[in-house]
């Protein structure tokens, strides 16, 4: 997969599994579908990588989904960014601050780096659709342009593994795994 190229749009379902372990008798895994319309509609990310030394770093983000993975941006020399350089493999998270409502989404996959043009140009306007103009970008480069002249690299995560957390009633975990 070349970094212009990043791995989106899986043709095929991701493999569902409830793991009973943790959840209510009787509870369904939840639907795949409904995963990816809390994680385009979710305001909010929060990363994970791992710094040179083995050190967690976490920090949120705003983000888009689009044509099956989660997009993201950042500056070159911004702490993320360089985590990513030595080791692209992430953890994304979003959902809700409650125990016994709402839905939480963790993502597992690899940061891989968007640089073609064309689809830096939809992302940016995937981006203000979203977020509104205060987050208009131009694309030069193979990067996000800001007003000030801000640079920002983008980065596709097509999940590998998403684990879905359904609390109240009832209580489940959903694993979907992609092939």
């Amino acid at each position: 997969m070349s970094a212009a190229e990043p791995r989106t749009e899986r043709s095929a379902e991701p493999r569902t599994e409830l793991d009973p372990r943790f959840s209510s008798p009787g509870a369904e895994p939840a639907r795949w579908a409904d995963a990816q319309e809390l994680l385009s509609g979710a305001e909010l990310y929060w990363l994970t990588t791992v710094r040179p030394d083995g050190r967690p770093h976490v920090t949120p983000l705003i983000g888009v989904w689009w044509r099956g993975a989660l997009h993201f941006c950042t500056g070159a020399e911004e702490r993320k960014a360089r985590n990513l350089a030595a080791n692209p493999e992430v953890v994304l998270t979003t959902g809700t601050s409650t125990w016994a409502e709402g839905f939480d989404l963790v993502v597992e996959g690899r940061a891989d780096r968007v640089t073609d043009e064309g689809l830096l140009t939809a992302l940016a306007g995937a981006w203000e659709a979203k977020y509104g103009a205060v987050w208009h970008f131009d694309v030069a480069d193979g990067v996000f342009v800001g007003a000030q002249g801000n640079r920002a690299e983008v980065f596709a995560v097509s999940p590998r593994t998403v684990f879905g957390f359904g609390k109240g009633d009832p209580f489940t975990q959903t694993r979907w795994r992609f092939a």
